[in-house]
Parts: structure tokens; sequence; C-alpha cells
């Protein structure tokens, strides 16, 4: 099994492409799509198309069904979700580490002004 840290890595690297991120933008626009009715808009071979999926699969951002020829895509929230996790934790994190720096530069201005 993958760990929690590769899988959010597999996230971010598949959203750094524009590509990635525009296949995911249309996919959620239509609901499920053919692999061959997404690289028409995009204007790419199916086999760059796949290589493209295949990262957004692999980040668990789409998922595929097969019915015979006909490879089926959607996305999935999966990874989406995981990054969200961790993006919310990393949040709260700095919240912290900010309201406590807060709390010692006010303490620090008490002090001063009782000098």
């Amino acid at each position: 099994m993958v760990n929690k840290q590769a899988r959010v890595t597999a996230v971010f690297s598949a959203l750094a492409d524009p590509t990635r991120r525009r296949i995911l933008e249309h996919l959620s626009g239509q609901g499920v799509s053919r692999v061959t009715a997404l690289a028409k808009p995009f204007r790419m071979s199916l086999p760059a198309i796949s290589r493209h999926l295949r990262v957004l699969e692999n980040a668990r951002l789409v998922k595929r069904q097969r019915h015979g020829r006909v490879h089926l895509m959607r996305t999935d929230t999966a990874g989406l979700q995981e990054a969200r996790k961790w993006i919310t934790q990393c949040a709260a994190a700095w919240e912290s580490g900010f309201d406590a720096l807060d709390e010692l530069l006010k303490s620090e201005q008490r002090k001063e002004r009782k000098l």
C-alpha cells in the first residue's frame, strides 16, 4: 500500500499539469466521458490523453470503467479528499503557530509598556 505522503504528492503532481486540470474540469462538467471524447477538445492523440488519465487515476482523481473496448472516465473525489485533509492539518498547525506568535508579541508589548 502506498503511504499517505506519496498519495498526497501524487495528487499535487497530477494537478500541477494544466492539461490534467483541464481534463478534470471537463469531466466535472460532463460527469462521465469516453476517452476518445476527452481527446477531441484537447487536440491530442489517444496515447497522450491516456498517459494523462493514468496519472490522474494513480492520484485517485478519476476512475475508469471498461465496457468492452469503450473506456469511460469520471471524476473521483478520493484523491482530493486526502489532499484537503493534509491542507487542513497544515493550516491548523500554521494557525496555531500564528496564534502563539501573536500572543508572544502581545506579551512583549505589555512588558514594554510597564517599563
